[in-house]
């Protein structure tokens, strides 16, 4: 994956598309392992995007409770 950024939503969007790809068997043998090390980029992706999300809101909601006191 190049290190252009990709945003959480476009990475889904793409997800979909190789998995629309692959379901319908337009893709070329040639290209699924390919569209497949792309996909397992794009997951990793996704999956570091929600945990940092998660981090984040997780302190969010620890000052809130903090301040609350």
């Amino acid at each position: 994956m190049s290190k252009k950024t990709i945003n959480y939503r476009q990475a889904i969007d793409e997800l979909n598309d190789i998995l629309s790809d692959l379901e319908s068997e337009r893709t070329d043998v040639d290209e699924v392992s390919a569209k497949v090390k792309k996909a397992v980029e794009l997951i990793k992706v996704c999956k570091d995007r929600i945990s940092k999300t998660e981090l984040e809101v997780r302190k969010i909601v620890k000052e809130f409770e903090k301040d609350d006191n």
